[in-house]
Order: structure tokens, then C-alpha cells, then sequence
């Protein structure tokens, strides 16, 4: 079969451009082009000419009740239900050539939703310039009546939609029968959420401006921009969905059931490189040459390929690879025990440990001893030398609860249930062959996760985000 991608661009207050480029290109990121893209503004002038034909079948009335007397389920019925057919035809007529207010007039249909709503309106004025049709109409179409008839003007099969939507499908097929169309078949699934997040547009919006986050693709949110830019390979997405399949029930489900998809995905697919984020200086006190080492890009598969790293007399590891008092369980630097240095042939042993005026320990002097004739470490440690200089960052959840928007578990509402310090920004050492990566490259910084480049990268300065730590122990 084929797809059409739809915007539904019937109010034009709210159509952003952004919206619609963001919403084709996740679309064509999860790997998917559609057979043709439209919009329901394609349609208004036969949308029009459908409207007058359901008044013409006494099916449809224009009614000027206010919008806030005919909200809800149980208002009083319309005084203007039954007007003449000839004169519903002339002031829908005087609706589209500006005769009326906002507010003054709107068209509904004689019909009564499946949840008991009665006469949903049809057509309401917005003197509004529409972002494709400019100034060309100051009336436009709801949703509720767009959907399907643009679903029949395309000769759609099946048009698929979330739960919520089932209380409109008895409208869906009324509309369509009633203009006399084609009625395409209108199918429910349940939604799949995403514990521990919140995903409408109104609330995102809030997030932002309560500066929250920066924008929709801020990577502590689940929109699909927002895990592009995490580093979530659309490939993972796809597979962790189809593992999930389609059910008539709502799923919710935890982050890390995402997070293990991603993480099964990028094992197989990420480089392995070596980065210290928070980095100890060290000086190898018997060495004074600058080596060369190839580094495999996978350990376990090293046909796949590989890189070039420097090893020389001044290196750094990472700041919690060493304690300064022994401690039970510890198997990394300390004065009385020594390291290895992965790929580097060398197990380094504590000369001296320098400090700052504070006391903190701001480098380390080690003699450098070749494996063979050391005694074997307890642990290797990443390390790097001749560094190029990244940011990156790490990202905590956002909110404290499963469920935000739950107001028997966050009485307050979802903007107090925001955790601290979901942003943590490291100034990390990387080997110098980084310098070329492009936006969205992927790779697994070993012993700390898998990191993906960010959209902030310039020529100056590179930017990682983490996308899903390690199964592993970080500590080991």
C-alpha cells in the first residue's frame, strides 16, 4: 500500500511553518517517504462546495449562538436548528464574504457525537491570513469536519488514528454518507506512552518558556526531534515500536525499555573511542617519547576498522580512576596499588600526587612499567593523550514521577515535579581523531556510554550529548 503525509492546516493561527518541515523530516528520519504529501487547505474549495450541499440537505445550519454556550456536552439546543434551508445557504454565503465578526456565526452539522456532543461546528470565521491561502478565505474548516472528507478526496482505504478518535468515528462515516462520498474505514490503536515525560504541544510550549528546556529537540524530552538530537538511532525507534506492537489498549512503558533498543542498536553500530570526562592530569615520569597506536573502532571485531591515537610522557584519566586513600573493593589507582592503561601496553604505578593550594589533587607523577614485566593490574583504565578539547553533556530524567500529569501523584502539576540538575555540562579530553566528526556521528566512549555529536558543534568547538549510558558499571 501507500501513505499520504497530511497536514492538517485548517487554523491558521496556529500553522507554523517549523512545525510542518519538523514533522516530514522525523518522518523521512524513521526511514519512511511518503507517496504524496498534501494539505487540507488543497481542499477548501471543495470543502466549501460540500458545506453548501449538506445545507442543502437540511443537514447543516448556521448558528449564532457564542462559543461559550454551546461548550461541553449538555447545552441547551441551537434556537437556530431548524432555520430555513435558503436562509442557512445565504448567510453561510455571508460568512465566506466577511459580513460577520469573529464569534457572530458558525456552521454546524445535525449530528450527535458518539461521547453525546450535538451539533459540532463546521465552519467558523477567523479573519486570520493563512500561511498557503493568504488572505483568500476568512472562513475555515474544523477538523471534525476536514478529516474524513479529505480522507475520501484522496481515496484513502484506512485512516488510522489513535483511541481518542473512536468517539468520532460514527461522525466520520455520517459525513462522508451524507455528502454523498466514498467513506474510507476508520481504525483505532491505542497511543504508547512514555513514562517519566510529557508530550503535548501545550505543554512542551511551557517547558520552554519557563526555560525548562531550550526547544523541542532539547534532548531531555521524548519528542522525536528531541531523540534524534539524543543520538537515538531511527532504526531503534522502528524495532523498539514493532517489539511493541499495535494494540487497541493504552501502553505505557519505561524509558529504559527504549533506552535498552537504542543501547542493543548502537553496540553493534557505535565506534568505540576513548574519552575522559572529567579529567586528572598525569605525567609519565620515565618516558619522554610520543608514540603512535592503532586502535581498533570495535575490540571484539577488528576488521571493521580503525584509528590512529598518540601515547606520550603527559596524558589524562579520568578523576574517579584514582583515590588518594585505599579503599576496600577499589581495583584502580591508589599510592599502594597500581593500573593498567588499555591498548597502551603499560601498567603505571603512583610517584607523586600534586596539589593545588586547596588541596585538591591536580596531577599525578607514575613510573610507567611495560606488562610483561609488571605484575598484573586488578583493572585497565582509558586514558588520553594529545587531546582535543569537547563538551559534553549528560542528561538526567526530567521529571521526579512516572506520571506528571497524574494529579493524585503530582498534586501541583507537571512544572513542580521537575528535577534538579537534569543538566550536567564536562569539559572531556578525546583523542584528537574526533576533530572530524559530523552532527549526529554516534560513538561509545568506552567505559562511560554512548555519546552522539550535537547540533551546536562548530569549527571551534565540539559538542557531545549522552544518548544511553553502558550496561556495565561505569565504576568498573
Amino acid at each position: 500500500g501507500i501513505t499520504f503525509l497530511r497536514y492538517d492546516d485548517t487554523n491558521p493561527e496556529k500553522e507554523e511553518e517549523k512545525f510542518f518541515t519538523g514533522i516530514y523530516d522525523m518522518v523521512t528520519w524513521l526511514g519512511y517517504k511518503p507517496y504524496k504529501i498534501t494539505h487540507s487547505s488543497d481542499y477548501f474549495h471543495k470543502l466549501y462546495e460540500m458545506a453548501v450541499h449538506l445545507i442543502k440537505k437540511d443537514l447543516a445550519y448556521v448558528c449564532h449562538q457564542k462559543l461559550e454556550d454551546i461548550r461541553g456536552f449538555n447545552p441547551p439546543p441551537s434556537p437556530y436548528r431548524n432555520r430555513p434551508i435558503e436562509e442557512s445557504l445565504a448567510l453561510f454565503e455571508d460568512m465566506k464574504n466577511g459580513k460577520f465578526d469573529e464569534g457572530e456565526a458558525t456552521l454546524r452539522m445535525k449530528t450527535t457525537l458518539e461521547e453525546g456532543k450535538q451539533d459540532p461546528v463546521a465552519y467558523r470565521i477567523k479573519y486570520v491570513a493563512h500561511h498557503r491561502t493568504g488572505d483568500e478565505w476568512c472562513i475555515y474548516p474544523t477538523y471534525d469536519y476536514t478529516h474524513c472528507l479529505c480522507d475520501s478526496i484522496e481515496d484513502i482505504t484506512h485512516s488510522l488514528c489513535t483511541k481518542e478518535f473512536q468517539a468520532r468515528r460514527s461522525s466520520y462515516y455520517w459525513l462522508c454518507n451524507s455528502v454523498d462520498i466514498y467513506c474510507p474505514v476508520q481504525w483505532e490503536y491505542g497511543r504508547l506512552s512514555v513514562n517519566y515525560t510529557v508530550v503535548s504541544k501545550r505543554k512542551i510550549a511551557k517547558l520552554i518558556d519557563n526555560n525548562i528546556v531550550k526547544d523541542w529537540d532539547d534532548p531531555r524530552l521524548f519528542t522525536l526531534t528531541a531523540l534524534r538530537r539524543r543520538g537515538f538511532p531511527p532504526e531503534a525507534v522502528n524495532n523498539f515500536c514493532a517489539r511493541m506492537g499495535v494494540t487497541g489498549a493504552q501502553v505505557s512503558v519505561d524509558p529504559m525499555m527504549l533506552e535498552a533498543s537504542v543501547r542493543d542498536h548502537l553496540n553493534l553500530s557505535a565506534p568505540r573511542t576513548m574519552v575522559v570526562l572529567d579529567p586528572l592530569k598525569v605525567s609519565l615520569v620515565n618516558l619522554d617519547t610520543v608514540t603512535s597506536i592503532n586502535l581498533p573502532d570495535f575490540p571484539n571485531e577488528p576488521d571493521k576498522g580503525s584509528h590512529d591515537v598518540k601515547f606520550g610522557p603527559s596524558l589524562y584519566i579520568e578523576k574517579s580512576d584514582f583515590k588518594l586513600n585505599e579503599e576496600k573493593g577499589y581495583r584502580r589507582l591508589t599510592p599502594g596499588q597500581a593500573v593498567g592503561l588499555r591498548y597502551a601496553g603499560y601498567v603505571i604505578t603512583l610517584v607523586e600526587a600534586v596539589k593545588d593550594k586547596s588541596g585538591e589533587v591536580v596531577e599525578l607523577k607514575v613510573k610507567a612499567t611495560p606488562v610483561a614485566d609488571a605484575e598484573k593490574p586488578k583493572a585497565f583504565i582509558h586514558w588520553v593523550s594529545d587531546p582535543l578539547d569537547l563538551e559534553v553533556r549528560l542528561y538526567e530524567r526530567l521529571f521526579k514521577h512516572r506520571n506528571p500529569e497524574d494529579s493524585n501523584e503530582v498534586p501541583g502539576g507537571f512544572l513542580t515535579d521537575i528535577n534538579e540538575n537534569t543538566l550536567t555540562v564536562k569539559k572531556a579530553k578525546a583523542d584528537k581523531y574526533l576533530q572530524t566528526v559530523k552532527v549526529y556521528d554516534r560513538f561509545q566512549f568506552e567505559r562511560n556510554g554512548y555519546f552522539t555529536v550535537d547540533r551546536d558543534t562548530t569549527k571551534n568547538k565540539i559538542v557531545f550529548n549522552l544518548t544511553v549510558g553502558l550496561k556495565e558499571d561505569a565504576g568498573k
